[in-house]
């Protein structure tokens, strides 16, 4: 259990490490590759562990060269056999990413997690993996792991996949495409939620000179033949995380900013300035830098099908402002590490907040948030999104604070220098 202290802010700059998104694609892409590769920035955290871990069993040479710098020698698409299970314990971007590189062997791998990851469902990968004569299956009614993949052929061709749930069952296939024969071409019945993660694969993979191309919508296509050049690659900060910090300069009224931003960043969280602009906030955007400063601060009514990770910091913010804000189009957040939609509505009303919710919204009316033990349900963005009250809010408390280290190790150390 971790004490919030509340206190006095002042306006300051801060420093976040590697995007996990980014982290985990570029950590994919470079064991893809024929030859090695360095990365420089690359998140290092329980999640990206794992990824690296499932990797190196596939035939992967990965290794810390210094701090902050990772040397990644590619298997060249052909992952070696590897017989025992793979563990990624509850890290969804890890299983349904490396199942489609899973596919690329010829053996048999067996993809497993800890208890909430195998409630995780999978089905529409799975499904999408057989199309293309890929032996998909999982023992489970769901499609929930473990799962059991072998690829029986690199035909590829056409497939169709639902990604309502998840944008990354499309980024799964798009990655393994260039090693299909007729390359594939990949149909959605409509559009996919967190279209921005779906550009970032499409951006990371251009980086290793491998063209996807966004037809439309509903509509994807990587040529075959294509293959994953080596080289050096730096991964910018991560604005999920960033996301905690701007949300305290929001409730604190300090202005906080993140350091070392690209001005060009496609990721979908950089959004969340925006949605605290509207709330009420001022926003400074410098060179390389993007601050929030916090003012009296207004309900809005917002889709965040997009931005699903920013969603417990903004409903955070939410309980201090006037008015009742709604949050749409979020139902994914349920099969997230934890129910997140039930887990933010439980612990805003522990804390005297008034919190409706339905399958795919919730509702924070704001009020005068009171102190509470806050149940993280080993959710990371929980335990960071309900830190950020307790700098206002005295009588704060997060159980297993340590479960942030699935994407931010050194949170409560940069936290605590606030």
């Amino acid at each position: 259990m971790k004490q919030i202290q509340s206190r006095h802010i002042p306006d300051q700059i801060v420093q976040v490490p590697g995007s996990k998104s980014i982290s985990h694609r570029m950590l994919i892409c470079a064991s893809l590759s024929e030859g090695t590769s360095k990365i420089r920035n690359l998140l290092k955290s329980q999640d990206l562990t794992l990824t690296a871990q499932a990797l190196s069993a596939m035939g992967a040479g990965i290794k810390e060269i210094k701090p902050g710098l990772v040397e990644v020698h590619g298997f060249n698409g052909r992952p070696i056999p590897h017989t025992p299970p793979i563990f990624l314990g509850n890290s969804g971007t890890s299983m349904r990413l490396l199942a489609g590189i899973a596919a690329l062997g010829t053996s048999i791998y067996t993809l497993t997690g800890d208890e909430r990851m195998c409630q995780r469902p999978m089905t529409e990968l799975l499904e999408a993996l057989k199309m293309i004569q890929v032996d998909a299956h999982a023992k489970t009614p769901g499609g929930s792991p473990p799962v059991h993949i072998q690829g029986l052929a690199r035909i590829g061709g056409h497939t169709t996949i639902d990604c309502s749930k998840s944008s990354q069952y499309l980024s799964a296939l798009l990655m393994i495409g260039p090693f299909m024969e007729k390359g594939l071409t990949i149909s959605l019945p409509g559009p996919p939620v967190s279209v921005p993660y779906i550009d970032l694969t499409i951006d990371v993979m251009s980086q290793f000179n491998v063209n996807a191309v966004k037809i439309n919508d509903c509509r994807y296509q990587v040529a075959g033949g294509q293959k994953y050049d080596p080289g050096e690659y730096v991964v910018e900060p991560d604005l999920s995380n960033a996301g905690y910090f701007w949300a305290a300069g929001a409730v604190t009224k300090a202005l906080i900013g993140v350091d070392n931003i690209p001005k060009n960043s496609l990721q979908g969280d950089k959004k969340q300035i925006h949605i605290l602009e509207k709330m009420g906030c001022s926003l400074n955007i410098q060179d390389t830098s993007l601050a929030v400063k916090g003012n009296t601060l207004a309900a809005v009514d917002v889709d965040m099908s997009d931005t699903p990770d920013a969603v417990p910091a903004i409903a955070v913010v939410a309980a201090f402002a006037r008015g009742t804000t709604r949050i749409r189009n979020i139902g994914h957040l349920r099969i997230k590490e934890c129910d997140r939609i039930e887990a933010i509505a439980s612990q805003l009303t522990k804390m005297g907040i008034d919190v409706t919710q339905g399958d795919d919204w919730i509702e924070v009316t704001g009020g005068t948030p009171k102190g509470a033990f806050i149940e993280t349900f080993n959710d990371h963005r929980i335990a960071m999104a309900f830190s950020v009250a307790g700098l206002v809010v005295k009588g704060m408390e997060i159980e297993n604070p340590s479960c942030v280290e699935k994407s931010f190790p050194g949170y409560w150390s940069v936290f605590d220098r606030l």
